[in-house]
């Protein structure tokens, strides 16, 4: 907890005890369905935790958001997004239901209210009206965007306009080549000292549904 409580020191105290819950939480469903390497377990706050609050460094999402969190595999980074902004509601789906059956059960655990959890691939999801979609490290830029553009919707009320941010790390040229449209990359070496942070970053791509 204490690397959360570094660079997010004005958490509520429900915030702190619901963060404090999260390693006894993975360390038993991570037992029984691997979602997270064994060897990051033990850094569970610094590379998963803390690492899905970056996109938090990027945006403060404001009340009533509704934010799609997609192959969100042991529900990152939507779960750490969702005790942080409670007042924003999480649509967190991944393709593999084993890893939905934990995402649900450390959910329950944590009493989130403001958290949906759906077995789904992104492709199929129902057209829906999302303001921001959120991957990390799922696939390339390119398909990504054509499989969840047609969900973002034209109501765009925050500093960003809506679109996509996903966690990456390494050399992203080739990939932002690919893609061929406007970018912005966030270099969380900026808002974290860590080293596993030196290389990672957060991709935003604005979208509107006349894309």
């Amino acid at each position: 907890m204490d690397i959360i409580l570094k660079y997010f020191p004005d958490l509520t105290e429900r915030q702190r005890e619901q963060f404090g819950q999260l390693r006894e939480l993975y360390a038993f469903w991570n037992a029984q369905i691997n979602v997270i390497s064994r060897k990051d377990i033990d850094a569970l706050y610094e590379r998963h935790v803390l690492h899905s609050l970056g996109i938090a460094k990027v945006i403060q999402f404001r009340p009533g958001t509704t934010i799609l969190d997609v192959g969100t595999g042991g529900g990152f980074p939507g779960i750490p997004l969702a005790i942080l902004f409670p007042q924003a509601h999480f649509h967190l789906i991944d393709s593999i239901g084993k890893k939905i059956k934990v995402v649900q059960e450390v959910t329950d655990a944590l009493k989130l209210p403001n958290v949906v959890a759906e077995k789904a691939r992104a492709e199929y999801v129902e057209r829906a009206n999302y303001e921001f979609v959120l991957s990390r490290a799922v696939t390339r830029l390119a398909p990504f965007v054509e499989w969840v553009r047609h969900g973002i919707s034209p109501n765009s009320f925050h500093d960003l306009k809506n679109g996509i941010l996903c966690l990456k790390g390494g050399d992203l040229d080739e990939e932002i080549r690919e893609y061929k449209r406007r970018v912005k990359i966030f270099d969380l070496a900026g808002s974290f000292e860590e080293d596993f942070f030196e290389t990672k970053k957060v991709v935003y791509v604005p979208l509107s549904t006349k894309n």
